[in-house]
């Protein structure tokens, strides 16, 4: 990589995501203590209308171009045009995953004008998100949290289910309720966020276990098959490099609660970090030491 996306794009992000993303980060805050599994049903009436969308879920960022897209309560949207930017049908996109160029998984409840079923199961957009098709569960799941890993797609309803062909699924036999659930294609790991810690799985999310010392993060994703980075509830970042067995601290954090998170690898050995907080879109080129709000 030739050129820092920040660069590239940092001159298109406006200030109007610091009113977008406070009820997100609020809500996240609420949550933060406990991890807990927010309510299956969203309310309208919690949306305070200051955006032209809703809360933040989800977060894909190209780092070549460093173009990035917000998953929300009112659908996808490119916030590195010149004006905020819906992509797609309006769709409260609660479970998000990014799969590779321009295709992703998503889960939630439809909006005016979809015919998805209520809750909206698995869906996927090979599309970049402006168009969605339903492949399972409709009708009967709401993936507040969704990933996709080396062996299929990981999610959780209320239950950790599991498919590798995208239509059948199996239940986990664990206890774990994520909070949220980070993966690669590359990699049948898993990483979930809970109270106790991260807890990690090495088999796509059958089984699971708690490493020593693991940290208690909201988020985590990973930058590459073996190198993930999380954000704790207060901002403070940490990054693995053996897939969340171990853990160190960046020296650096983001100004409050993450909302969404993204990384990839950088220039130098260094990773690219973005978190979506209530100041906006947050990076870092330096593995986390430091971060900038990227605005005009």
């Amino acid at each position: 990589m030739n050129r820092s996306p920040m660069s590239l794009k940092s001159s298109r992000i406006r200030v109007w995501k610091r009113g977008a993303l406070t009820s997100a980060a609020m809500s996240v805050a609420l949550l933060a203590a406990g991890c807990a599994q927010p309510a299956e049903t969203p309310d309208p009436a919690a949306d305070t209308g200051a955006s032209p969308y809703g809360h933040v879920h989800g977060m894909s960022v190209d780092p070549a171009s460093g173009k990035v897209l917000l998953a929300t309560h009112d659908g996808l949207f490119n916030v590195t045009a010149e004006k905020p930017e819906k992509i797609g049908p309006t769709i409260d996109l609660m479970g998000f995953s990014p799969a590779g160029n321009d295709h992703f998984y998503a889960s939630g409840h439809p909006g005016p004008g979809s015919d998805l079923p209520n809750p909206a199961g698995l869906i996927h957009s090979t599309d970049g998100g402006k168009t969605w098709e339903p492949l399972s569960r409709q009708g009967e799941s709401d993936f507040h949290a969704l990933t996709v890993t080396r062996n299929g797609i990981v999610g959780f309803d209320g239950e950790l289910r599991l498919t590798g062909d995208l239509e059948t699924w199996t239940t986990s036999e664990t206890d774990i309720r994520p909070y949220s659930l980070a993966g690669t294609s590359l990699s049948p790991v898993v990483l979930a966020t809970t109270e106790e810690g991260v807890q990690r799985s090495d088999d796509g999310g059958e089984t699971w276990e708690l490493p020593a010392n693991a940290p208690v993060m909201l988020l985590t994703t990973f930058a590459d098959e073996a190198t993930a980075v999380g954000v704790a509830p207060d901002g403070s970042v940490q990054v693995s490099r053996d897939a969340g067995k171990t853990w160190q601290e960046s020296g650096g954090a983001v100004s409050g609660p993450p909302a969404a998170i993204a990384a990839a690898p950088g220039e130098e050995g260094q990773l690219q970090i973005w978190v979506a907080t209530a100041a906006g879109i947050e990076h870092s080129a330096d593995s986390g030491a430091t971060f900038s709000v990227l605005e005009s």
